[in-house]
């Protein structure tokens, strides 16, 4: 749903000064009346409001592309799915990014919101796993990656892609450690607390 940027503003700015009057109910006719119009002078509350163009980021190699240029194990064919778009073009910057962790540099990426920082780091992991299926090493017990996120509604949202990304990739397998009080301690149990939640658990929802 589109807004309009102009008729939000007001909008807003109206409904903040109704609430103004409301918690100041002055008895004095007349101060009520300054107040009012102290209030609603121009600039006094909201300036703007502040647009800014954010131009498109430029576009580069789908992972499909990059699977045929070598950078990217061939099993993505297998993973990808609505979830994570095997043809559609990642952002020049996802690509770089891409190129740079395969190939064992380390990275920081600073980009807009919305830009795609997670795909930078997130198809390098599911790369590295991959290739660990290929080497007959994926099924040993391990942990293989930590992604730290400094609010638990951040984890819940990663994990919720997670879930998607590999619904029909059941060879790996994660899990989420939030506190000791909210994580389950054994895999039994994670499926219990699981199936209350969301019904019966898939392979790829609880970490072996």
């Amino acid at each position: 749903m589109a807004i309009h940027p102009l008729e939000t503003t007001e909008k807003i700015r109206a409904t903040y000064i109704n609430y103004l009057k409301t918690i100041k109910p002055f008895q004095n006719e007349e101060l009520r009346q300054e107040f009012a119009q102290a209030i609603e002078a121009q600039d006094m509350l909201v300036k703007g409001p502040l647009l800014q163009i954010a131009l498109p980021y430029l576009k580069d190699k789908s992972i499909h592309g990059l699977v045929d240029e070598g950078v990217l194990s061939p099993r993505f064919a297998q993973l990808c799915s609505k979830a994570l778009e095997y043809d559609r073009p990642l952002y020049a910057h996802q690509v770089k990014a891409i190129r740079k962790a395969v190939s064992g540099r380390n990275l920081v990426v600073s980009t807009g919101t919305g830009s795609g920082k997670t795909e930078t780091f997130l198809i390098p992991i599911l790369d590295y796993l991959l290739r660990e299926q290929d080497a007959g090493t994926l099924s040993q017990p391990g942990v293989r990656a930590l992604l730290l996120y400094p609010m638990n509604a951040l984890a819940n949202d990663q994990m919720k892609r997670l879930r998607r990304i590999l619904e029909n990739y059941p060879a790996i397998t994660f899990g989420r450690y939030i506190n000791v009080q909210e994580t389950p301690d054994t895999k039994a149990q994670a499926e219990a607390s699981f199936k209350s939640m969301y019904g019966n658990p898939s392979p790829t929802s609880i970490m072996n």
